[in-house]
Order: structure tokens, then sequence, then C-alpha cells
């Protein structure tokens, strides 16, 4: 794996598809958070317990924010991919980034940014919010 966390082709260097699609979605997901207002605070962070794509601040509210791009739907839709376990998790690297960091926000939640870029027209993104 590179710096990033991605892995590459070995012995090319090349990211997979499949990473530059997450990269490109969850920037396009970055500028929709921001453009609705949300502060940006971090991106792809990690920990021991996994990562978080986004964390940002809507408001007083510490927003943990899963994004998942697909091409197409052929093996459902981006949301169907997050599940209660995935949700829970989430809380539970919500909670502690907040340790990690030492703020305390008024509340927090998880929300789910969905990026869908068909191989032949627009690309949809679709933001809700607080599934835990």
């Amino acid at each position: 794996m590179g710096r990033s966390g991605r892995s590459a082709d070995p012995g090319t260097g090349l990211v997979r598809a499949k990473d530059a699609l997450g990269r490109f979605g969850e920037e396009l997901a970055s500028r929709h958070l921001e453009d609705d207002g949300f502060v940006v605070l971090e991106r792809n962070w990690r920990c021991d317990l996994g990562e978080v794509d986004i964390v940002a601040r809507d408001g007083n509210v510490l927003v943990v924010c899963e994004v998942k791009t697909r091409s197409s739907l052929r093996h459902g839709s981006p949301f169907e991919a997050v599940t209660e376990r995935k949700l829970h998790r989430l809380e539970r690297l919500g909670m502690r980034w907040i340790r990690e960091r030492g703020v305390r926000p008024m509340s927090m939640r998880v929300d789910v940014v969905s990026v869908l870029r068909p191989r032949e027209g627009r690309t949809v993104v679709e933001h809700v919010r607080g599934l835990s």
C-alpha cells in the first residue's frame, strides 16, 4: 500500500480503478457537504478501530460521514452497503475521534453520502442525515 493507504497494482504503481472511483466520490462528497454549509474537519481519519471517510461539523453537531461510491446499481444502491454493524462501528469511531481531539460537540450523528457515477449520464450525489 502507498502512503494514502490505497493499494496499487504491484509492479506498475498504478492505483486501481476502484480506488480512484472511491477517491473521486470522497472528493465530491466533501465539496457537496461544504456547499451545504458543513465544515470538513478531517478526511480519511484512521485508528485501530477503522476509518472515517469524512469528519465534519454541521453547526454544533459533529458528523461522522461514510461515503459510498458506485459506478452502477448492479450490486445494489450505495446506501445498501451501510449495514447496522457498519453504523455502530462509525458511532464508536466518532466517539474515539472526539476523545482523541479533545472536542465537546453538542451532539454527534452518522451521515451517509452516496455517489453514483455511471459510465454514461450524470453523477448523482445523495446525502442522508442521521442514520444513527
